[in-house]
C-alpha cells in the first residue's frame, strides 16, 4: 500500500522530492509543508536578476503554484512544523495539527547567519536569503546609495556586483585576507578582487568588524578597524546556519553541522530522510559531506524520492556550483582543499581560463571561468592524476587529457 510521504521545508529540495515522486509515479499521498507564503523557489535568482530587475519572481519559480494541486502534492505554505513525534510517526504543526507520516523527508534547509556587535538590530541592517530579503533590497538600492556588505563570500560578491549594476556606491568588507581565499586559493581569489575593484566596488580584506552606528533607529555607518565608513544600507553576508532543530529535538544524529544520513540519505531513523543543507551525506567518492548549493538541492531531492521509491540509487556525485558577477560567469565541479595546488590554462588578464586544483597530482576540482561547453569534460578529469603541464597547455584538448 502507498506510503504518506510529508516533507518539511518547501525549497528548492524539498520542490524536487516531491516532483520526483510525481514524475516517476509514486501513487501514494505526499504533503509538502513551507513557513514561507511562496511556493518553492531557487534562491540564487535573488543576488542577481531578479534582484537587478531583470527577471520577475515568477521565473525563480520550481512550478507555477498549480502544479502541486494538479498533481495531487498537498503543498501548505505559511505553515511551521514545531514538533517530530517519531514513536507516533506524527509531525505537529503550528496550528496543533498532527500529520501522520511513513516516510519523513527533512528539507529544512539553511537561515541567514547574524553578527552579535553593537548597532546589529538597526533598521537597514539586512541579511539575503529570502525573496521578502531580495524585494526590500530592491527597493532600497538605487544610485548613489552607500551600501556596506560585511562578507565576501558568494552571496556577497554576487550582491556587490548586482548593487553596482544598480548605481549604488559599494563597499565590501571581508575578515580574511582574501574573499574566497581558502575556497580558491590566492591566485584565483585575488582575480574576483581585481574584478570588484575594476568596477568601483571597494574591496577591503583582513578587516575587524566592531559594529554598526545609527540615527532615530536606522543605520547610518560602519565601525571597522577603528574607522566609521558611510552607509545608507548594510547586507551581513557571513553564511548560512543549518535549520537542524527539528531534527536535533527529535533526537536524530547531528554531525558535519547537520543530519548525519547515509548514501541513500536516511538519518539514524530509517523513516526519516534529510536533505539539502542540512544534509551531512555520505558520498559514496568523497565521504560524508554537507554542501550548501543549488544544484545539490535538486539532486538530492530526487534521490530522496528514488530511495523512497526503493530505486537503489545513491549519492554519487560531485558537488557543482557557479556564479555570475559583472561579466564573469563561472562554473565549478569538485572538491578542493586549503593547500591543493592549482593549475591555470589560459589567462587571467583576458577573461577566459580554466582552473584546475590538484593533491598528490590528482585532479580534485576543475573551474571554467568564461569558457563555455566545457563543464562535462571537466567533471570527467576530477579524480584522475594528469600531468599538470598538459592541463596547463592550450595546445592539448581537455578532451585529449
Amino acid at each position: 500500500m502507498p506510503q504518506e510521504i510529508v516533507v518539511v521545508g518547501a525549497g528548492l529540495a524539498g520542490a524536487h522530492v516531491v516532483t520526483t515522486l510525481r514524475e516517476e509515479g509514486y501513487p501514494g499521498p505526499v504533503t509538502l509543508l513551507g513557513d514561507e507564503p511562496e511556493p518553492p523557489y531557487e534562491r540564487p535568482p535573488l543576488s542577481k536578476g531578479f534582484l537587478q530587475g531583470e527577471a520577475p519572481f515568477e521565473d525563480a519559480l520550481v512550478h507555477p503554484q498549480g502544479w502541486y494541486a494538479e498533481h495531487d502534492v498537498d503543498l501548505r505554505l505559511g505553515t511551521t512544523v514545531t514538533r517530530i513525534d517519531r514513536d507516533a510517526h506524527e509531525v505537529e504543526l503550528d496550528t496543533g495539527e498532527r500529520l501522520a507520516y511513513e516516510r519523513l523527508v527533512l528539507a529544512t534547509g539553511a537561515a541567514a547567519r547574524t553578527l552579535d556587535v553593537p548597532g546589529a538590530d538597526l533598521a537597514g541592517v539586512r541579511t539575503l536569503r529570502s525573496v521578502a530579503d531580495s524585494r526590500a533590497l530592491k527597493d532600497a538600492l538605487g544610485p548613489g546609495v552607500r551600501l556596506v556588505v560585511v562578507g565576501g563570500g558568494w552571496i556577497g560578491l554576487e550582491l556587490a556586483a548586482s548593487a553596482r549594476g544598480l548605481g549604488a556606491e559599494v563597499t565590501v568588507l571581508e575578515a580574511g585576507p582574501l574573499p574566497l581565499g581558502r575556497v580558491l586559493g590566492a591566485r584565483i581569489a585575488q582575480h574576483f578582487v581585481d574584478l570588484h575593484r575594476a568596477h568601483g566596488v571597494d574591496v577591503r580584506t583582513s578587516v575587524t568588524l566592531e559594529g554598526f552606528t545609527g540615527e532615530g533607529g536606522r543605520v547610518t555607518g560602519v565601525l571597522a578597524d577603528g574607522d566609521q565608513l558611510g552607509a545608507d544600507l548594510v547586507v551581513v553576508g557571513v553564511g548560512a546556519a543549518p535549520r537542524t532543530e527539528l531534527a536535533a529535538a527529535a533526537g536524530l544524529e547531528l554531525d558535519g553541522g547537520g543530519v548525519v544520513v547515509d548514501e541513500y540519505l536516511r538519518s539514524s531513523d530509517a523513516h526519516v530522510l534529510a536533505v539539502g543543507d542540512i544534509a551531512y551525506a555520505r558520498n559514496t567518492v568523497l565521504g560524508p559531506l554537507r554542501v550548501e548549493h543549488w544544484d545539490n538541492a535538486i539532486r538530492q531531492g530526487a534521490l530522496a524520492a528514488r530511495t523512497v521509491m526503493a530505486r537503489g540509487d545513491t549519492y554519487d556525485w560531485l558537488p557543482y556550483f557557479f556564479t555570475d558577477q559583472f561579466d564573469l560567469g563561472m562554473e565549478y565541479v569538485g572538491r578542493s582543499g586549503r593547500d591543493d595546488d592549482v593549475v591555470l590554462r589560459g589567462d587571467l588578464a583576458s577573461g577566459e581560463f580554466c582552473a584546475f586544483w590538484l593533491a598528490d597530482g590528482r585532479v580534485t576540482a576543475a573551474m571554467n571561468v568564461n569558457v563555455w561547453d566545457v563543464s562535462d569534460t571537466l567533471r570527467a578529469l576530477v579524480g584522475r592524476t594528469v600531468d599538470p603541464a598538459r592541463l596547463a597547455d592550450p595546445g592539448v584538448g581537455l578532451e585529449e587529457i
